[in-house]
């Protein structure tokens, strides 16, 4: 009997060794790789250089003076005879007119341009950023299915060995083998069936929302069997990158921070409108010969125009009003998001922490236990010494032990995308070591 248990061993590790092989021999996309494709083909960027551009054509629009305006004209036609030399007033005109916008309006909007477009720069840089999160979430996922699957696929042929012992010893009568162990087996092996149903599913919705950043087939696509060591980082220091100071230098806050010396500039803008609009004319008139013969002189005109903000009350000084509480309430939504931001880095940290305690229970502790407790149930159910049940349990919950211990090593690793993507752009790098949890 114990042989036969050697032989089956072998023959499981065989074949675990051939899905190795199988697996391998298909393309793989490395988390980098994924990143950098979803990078450079992520149409938000190209939309964001756009729109800055035309932000910045629009800068130099704005600080420009209005086009000039001619006006050609007949002054003093007489009604009678409309002949242009019988008065001496009878004239044609041409004008020039010049408006200049209110004191320092042009130049103010040229610069809230400015500023609306160097925000693009932080948004683009809060995009890549987030980027790198979802992709990092997806790569995961599309691991963490892919790594399930791997593990059950490699012990589902200790199963089916435990379910022939157990048809085998039934049989032949040599053991204490009863129909109920035959039914358990072939009942853990369907179990196993409908999970690995399970997470094939979510093997697939993983890959279809990762083809959908990287852009290629997402038929059969597979990823790296190690996840890379910059996600597998122990935290040793984090409140330096979770206090105000590394909040405030974050993308999304420096972004937030451009929109808000935007808003500043359109207080100054409003403010402009208290001061005249002023408008230079001149006018040339040219006068046809007098009846006799006689010429007559041209005549010339120059004139200035300006208006005179009096009724300031319900249209100045609402639209400074106005202007200033949009810039307080910029300032008030920044205030929450560098809450949200120091939170979230904080509850990230925290879960970072606690799974480390977790994956270092199961490394050095459960694992270990579990797998010396399987392999003496399965001990004594071959020295006919134990029960069949006992010995499935066993197994079943070493299995269950290693798919629970990848699930927390990519839940970890998101975390630290998260976190990654939290304190993004502090001076320098989250204080950590490297830890292998893969091994």
């Amino acid at each position: 009997m114990s042989d036969f248990f050697r032989v089956c061993k072998t023959a499981a590790v065989g074949a675990l060794f051939l899905t190795s092989l199988g697996i391998s021999a298909e393309p793989i996309l490395a988390l980098e790789d994924a990143i950098d494709i979803a990078i450079r083909e992520d149409p938000w960027s190209a939309q964001s250089i756009h729109l800055q551009s035309a932000l910045l054509d629009e800068s130099v629009a704005a600080g420009a003076l209005p086009d000039p305006r001619i006006t050609l004209g007949a002054a003093n036609l007489p009604t009678d005879t409309f002949d242009t030399g019988q008065e001496g007033m009878t004239q044609a005109t041409i004008g020039l007119s010049q408006r200049f916008p209110r004191g320092d309006s042009r130049s103010l909007a040229r610069d809230k341009m400015k500023e609306l477009a160097e925000s693009q720069s932080f948004q683009r840089e809060n995009r890549q950023e987030r980027v790198v999160r979802s992709v990092t979430y997806l790569w995961l996922e599309l691991w963490k299915a892919q790594e399930s699957i791997r593990l059950i696929d490699s012990n589902r042929g200790l199963f089916e060995q435990l379910a022939d012992v157990a048809e085998a010893g039934y049989t032949s009568a040599v053991t204490g083998s009863r129909q109920q162990d035959i039914i358990r087996a072939s009942l853990e092996l369907t179990r196993l069936d409908d999970r690995l149903t399970g997470l094939h599913s979510q093997l697939e919705t993983a890959q279809e929302e990762l083809g959908e950043w990287v852009g290629t087939d997402t038929f059969r696509l597979r990823v790296s069997e190690r996840i890379p060591l910059n996600l597998l980082a122990r935290l040793i220091d984090t409140p330096p990158y979770t206090s105000d100071n590394s909040a405030v230098t974050h993308s999304s806050i420096r972004a937030t921070d451009q929109l808000i010396d935007a808003g500043s500039i359109d207080v100054e803008l409003a403010r402009q409108a208290y001061k005249p609009e002023w408008t230079v004319s001149a006018q040339y008139g040219y006068r046809d010969q007098a009846p006799n013969g006689q010429d007559r002189a041209d005549l010339f005109s120059i004139g200035i125009g300006f208006d005179l903000p009096f009724f300031t009350g319900n249209r100045q000084d609402r639209t400074v009003s106005a202007a200033i509480a949009r810039v307080e309430a910029a300032k008030s939504d920044r205030m929450l998001q560098v809450r949200r931001l120091k939170a979230e880095a904080r509850a990230a940290a925290a879960r970072i922490n606690r799974l480390d305690d977790r994956i270092m229970l199961y490394q050095q502790t459960l694992l270990p236990q579990i797998a010396e407790q399987a392999n003496a149930a399965l001990s004594a159910y071959n020295n006919d010494d134990g029960d069949f049940a006992e010995a499935v349990r066993a197994r079943i919950a070493e299995l269950n032990a290693h798919v629970d211990y990848i699930q927390m090593t990519a839940e970890r690793a998101k975390n630290w995308a998260t976190f990654r993507y939290l304190t993004a752009g502090t001076s320098g790098s989250p204080s950590f070591s490297l830890n292998n949890f893969q091994d």
